[in-house]
């Protein structure tokens, strides 16, 4: 199996991590401890999730953390609504763009690996 840093999902979720720190970064300074927060750590948590699950050793466990991240980045598109109609005055643009772009990759990889699964049992 390949290292999960030549994963394009994970090298997207890479930089998503890298926006989400600068959008947040133009959040009042009141939002630190909620939205910045949250989003952050969501973000952080989408290529670690993916991470962790390429080393497992068996694809129904890779599957497991794959679906934690794809829930992680539904919770992370929850949170940028939020921020929208809290602080329309920010660019938005690259954030979800990055973030439809990785649901739909790991969406693919999910259905990939569900069908291995199925064709080994």
């Amino acid at each position: 199996m390949e290292s999960y840093k030549e994963l394009t999902v994970w090298q997207k979720a890479i930089n998503l991590v890298e926006e989400v720190y600068k959008l947040t970064a133009e959040f009042p300074k009141d939002e630190l401890y909620g939205l910045v927060n949250q989003m952050r750590r969501a973000s952080v948590s989408i290529p670690s999730n993916v991470a962790e699950g390429s080393r497992r050793k068996d694809l129904p466990e890779y599957l497991h953390f794959l679906r934690i991240s794809d829930g992680l980045a539904s919770e992370l598109e929850t949170q940028v609504i939020i921020a929208r109609r809290l602080y329309p005055e920010l660019k938005y643009t690259r954030v979800e763009g990055l973030l439809l772009e990785i649901q739909k990759m790991l969406n693919v990889l999910i259905i990939r690996l569900e069908l291995k699964v199925r064709e080994r049992a």
